[in-house]
């Protein structure tokens, strides 16, 4: 093994161990001491309590190698290698390499990103410590990509659910100084809905203040991803309008074609054509049932966000309701995300039957309808009932959209039972990327 791979192993070895022991090994501290001296960069880069914004910020000449690092691209098994095993998943042996000083310097940055994003220690966490975490977890994701982001984004997620866990939430809450430095998050945002009621004063107005400005940043995404779709289709039944607008210039001129005279090399329109415009105006309704049992947190938050967004469509007629053991409807909140997650109760268990009760009557042209189910569907002493009327509710004509979660990442836990039979039923239960479902209800529209 050459000086530069026997220098990349220790700075691994450390990494390694700062994640799974959380402790510090004084042959490896005082070994990548030496290393990072011997690289030119700074002790910084061996302490996990600085985040990455903080070393670029003191050192601004590190930015670039930082920003450059890009573990999809690096052709460095090793460098691939940590991240994965820190995220704990299994990875395979790579082939051996050449190694030089260049691959002992990205080692060094990458041990420090994986080191601030994975070590998470224990004890109290303070906002600022939120903070930076989460803006490390931020420069992990670029660095390693979408594909692979994907793949350890469960990971980051319960990294962070854990940091929120270990706050004094309460009381940053209640210092408007140390409650502006949170970055709202779903795990943040999860941990607020649940201790809304404990929250009163100074406290409650800025965790409503996380709460609007996360469904904001939220909303524009989603917006964005909604926006092009049309309301209605097009009435072939109604005569289009002849106006200059509605001209179909491809078509008259390809329809008067014979008329072109090679002579004059003058085409002679004699009828023009119009594009038929008309849009049939019964509305469409949308019904979003939604479970907010525990483990759907991240599902009402944003099915909340996206039926607000196509509510504000013309022609879409929005129906919410969110059940537990208990069903609520939320149809007249629709238009405000805001109030409808402040009007929540999250956690309790699952009584499907309870709010099919409360759907059904809403459903008055079935061809016309979309009923979009959210759930994990595990119901547990009544799952019959609920797949027989929701069996009934499709082969009424409803357009039934099973979703096992909606999530950023995709990842969903759906019960088989249901799951074989909604595919049987050919509908089958859809991923959990949120873009899936907007295609599906965007086709429906269209």
């Amino acid at each position: 093994m050459t000086n530069h791979e026997t220098r990349r192993q220790i700075l691994y070895w450390r990494l390694l161990a700062g994640v799974f022991t959380g402790d510090q090994q004084p042959t490896l501290e005082q070994a990548g001491a030496g290393i990072v001296d011997d690289l030119g960069l700074p002790l910084a880069v061996l302490d996990p309590g600085i985040s990455i914004d903080n070393v670029v910020q003191r050192y601004p000449e590190m930015r670039a190698e930082f920003e450059s690092l890009d573990f999809s691209e690096t052709g460095d098994s090793a460098t691939e290698e940590a991240a994965t095993e820190a995220a704990g998943n299994e990875t395979e042996a790579a082939a051996p390499q050449s190694i030089d000083a260049a691959d002992v310097r990205t080692a060094a940055l990458v041990s420090k990103l994986l080191l601030n994003v994975f070590a998470t220690g224990s004890g109290q966490v303070s906002a600022t410590q939120l903070a930076g975490w989460q803006s490390d977890a931020n420069w992990l994701r670029r660095c390693l990509g979408e594909e692979q982001a994907g793949a350890v984004q469960g990971v980051l997620t319960g990294l962070e659910g854990e940091l929120v866990s270990r706050m004094r939430l309460r009381e940053v809450l209640a210092d408007p100084h140390l409650a502006a430095q949170l970055t709202p998050s779903m795990s943040l945002i999860e941990q607020l809905l649940r201790d809304k009621h404990n929250l009163s004063g100074v406290a409650l107005a800025n965790a409503k203040r996380l709460i609007r400005r996360y469904i904001d940043e939220v909303a524009e995404v989603l917006r964005t991803q909604v926006q092009q779709t049309s309301v209605g289709t097009v009435d072939r039944s109604v005569p289009p309008k002849r106006i200059l607008r509605n001209l179909d210039v491809d078509r008259t001129i390809w329809k008067n074609l014979p008329n072109w005279n090679p002579r004059d090399e003058r085409l002679y329109v004699d009828r023009l054509y119009y594009r038929q415009t008309a849009k049939r105006t019964v509305p469409a309704r949308m019904i979003v049932v939604v479970d907010q049992s525990g483990s759907m947190v991240d599902s009402m938050v944003n099915c909340t966000i996206l039926a607000s967004i196509f509510a504000g469509l013309p022609k879409v007629d929005v129906h919410l309701i969110a059940y537990d053991t208990r069903a609520l409807d939320l149809t007249p909140w629709v238009h405000d995300p805001f109030e409808v997650l402040l009007r929540t109760n999250l956690g309790g268990g699952n009584d499907g039957p309870v709010a099919m009760a409360m759907a059904q009557p809403k459903i008055t042209d079935p061809k016309n309808t979309v009923l979009v189910w959210i759930s994990d569907f595990y119901e547990f002493d009544r799952s019959q009932p609920l797949f027989e009327a929701m069996e009934a509710v499709h082969r009424s004509g409803v357009k039934l959209i099973p979703v096992g979660s909606v999530n950023s990442s995709g990842h969903q836990s759906v019960n088989p039972w249901f799951r074989e039979r909604f595919k049987n039923l050919g509908t089958p239960v859809i991923s959990g990327r949120i873009q899936k479902l907007v295609h599906e209800l965007k086709n429906f529209l269209d």
